[in-house]
């Protein structure tokens, strides 16, 4: 497939045609996790958007790509949590040292194993990625950013820390590409170490920290002056991705509570320092939402995918949840959502094995390509997910797979091989053969429901429907008769 891919560009608030920089490669980046803790499902939807446009760009498209995503393993967190008798240090991580950085690096290295368990098991494929560098892997290139945005004059030193000058910087070029900035609260000379601040505290930030008592730390002298330290937290995206994708790339994602602080301080330290702005594209998904209210571990709502998992829920239901809403709208996260989305996910399935059974010489022709157009032609537009399952039902509803032909019925299948290379979340194979032991009770009450049918009691056939279903099994009624089978659960 070549559909033209269109998608909406953060930088400049609209949607815009798709073009690589390269012919038929497209460079993409995507902010990873910060490996402190088990990733929750909210940063899960930021990955799973991720994986869903490096699909289509791949499918729908028909674009290699180079998918970076990179880990962030030395922040505030990371180091709050690994330092010596920190309350966070699980005995599976083995003990501990007197140096900080080999505590660092063992800590997160749990964290970051766990969390390529976690995507592997929603459906994200490891082989996609081109890289997923680690932070402390590139010290000595932040350092060398460091290096040259002070000397453009556009970074200052202050005890050893390295500040970036916003009110500098302004007299260059904008402050607020992605998020409009209210400049009436900015204090010219302020500074912020935290790595994470509100929009409303924004001030010259951190490009490089002065080594703390207790702290991992790596060596560096600029301008004749001592700065042992360590990164700030903005520094290493805009080094990782230079280094592995080249600048300009084209595409960025990540969530948007990243727009500020975190991808606003890159465009500005990678202009400073590279002199271009590192990407031409800007794709932020919305905020997860759970029963309605932000997530939070006051409120009891506060999942990561391995307390869902704990509950016995399949992480291809909450895979199939988090990609049936479009990624720019916000999305509430319920039980009855994920039921739901089971349920719809089972349905497509149930069709699939269907077209497998079909053995029909003659019967219905499909125009394929009007139902590509329909599918992919709305994934191709901004990914419109929503609109391409809401038309693939249509389709569904319209035509039932024992009424196709058994030549059509293998086009479609290729149909769904195709959009499951973007979803992932069905077997493009047979129905596999399950011996289901069946009640004789069930089997009495199925005989009795199908003679009812026959002298058109359809008020006792109804009931028997449902008490059957009581039991645990549905009738799937055939042209010569039924089928008992046990209910999805």
């Amino acid at each position: 497939m070549n559909y033209q891919i269109y998608l909406f560009n953060s930088l400049t608030r609209k949607i815009e045609k798709f073009t690589p920089l390269e012919d038929k490669i497209v460079r993409m980046y995507s902010c990873g996790p910060t490996v402190y803790n088990f990733a929750h499902i909210g940063n899960m939807r930021s990955f799973l958007f991720a994986d869903l446009l490096q699909r289509t760009l791949r499918v729908v498209g028909g674009y290699k790509v180079r998918w970076v995503m990179n880990i962030t393993n030395i922040d505030d967190k990371t180091i709050r949590d690994s330092s010596i008798g920190s309350p966070a240090w699980l005995p599976e991580m083995g003990k501990q040292t007197d140096d900080p950085l080999k505590n660092l690096l063992k800590f997160t290295e749990y964290y970051r194993k766990a969390f390529i368990e976690d995507i592997q098991k929603l459906g994200i494929n490891l082989k996609d990625f081109y890289k997923m560098p680690k932070a402390t892997d590139y010290i000595p290139q932040m350092q060398e950013l460091v290096r040259r945005i002070v000397e453009k004059g556009f970074g200052y030193i202050v005890n050893g820390s390295v500040y970036f000058d916003v009110s500098k910087w302004r007299q260059y070029d904008i402050y607020g590409k992605l998020y409009h900035i209210d400049f009436e609260k900015f204090r010219e000379g302020s500074r912020i170490d935290s790595d994470s601040y509100d929009k409303d505290e924004f001030s010259d930030f951190a490009l490089w920290k002065a080594k703390k008592e207790g702290e991992p730390f790596w060596e560096f002298t600029l301008n004749g002056i001592k700065c042992d330290g360590r990164p700030g937290w903005h520094l290493e995206c805009s080094v990782m991705e230079r280094e592995i994708l080249g600048l300009p790339f084209d595409i960025h994602t990540g969530g948007v509570d990243l727009k500020f602080p975190h991808h606003e301080d890159e465009i500005a330290q990678s202009k400073a320092g590279y002199g271009v702005e590192p990407t031409v594209f800007w794709c932020h998904n919305e905020f997860l939402l759970v029963e309605g209210k932000k997530m939070s571990k006051s409120l009891g709502n506060f999942y990561t995918l391995r307390d869902l998992l704990e509950k016995g829920i399949d992480p291809i239901d909450i895979r199939y949840l988090m990609l049936s809403a479009h990624y720019s709208t916000q999305l509430n996260f319920t039980f009855d959502g994920l039921n739901s989305a089971r349920k719809a996910r089972m349905r497509v399935q149930n069709y699939i094995y269907e077209l497998f059974d079909n053995k029909n010489a003659t019967g219905k022709q499909i125009d394929i390509q009007k139902l590509n157009d329909s599918v992919f032609g709305e994934l191709a537009n901004d990914l419109q997910t929503p609109r391409a399952l809401a038309n693939l039902f249509e389709f569904i509803n319209e035509n039932p797979a024992n009424e196709i032909s058994m030549e059509y019925a293998k086009d479609l299948l290729q149909f769904f091989d195709n959009l499951n290379k973007i979803f992932n979340v069905w077997k493009i194979e047979p129905r596999p053969e399950i011996e289901v032991q069946i009640p004789d009770e069930v089997k009495e009450m199925a005989e009795k429901r199908f003679q009812a049918r026959k002298s058109k009691n359809f008020a006792l056939a109804d009931q028997l429907r449902d008490e059957i279903k009581a039991k645990g099994f549905q009738i799937v009624d055939t042209k010569d008769g039924y089928i008992i089978e046990p209910l999805e659960k």
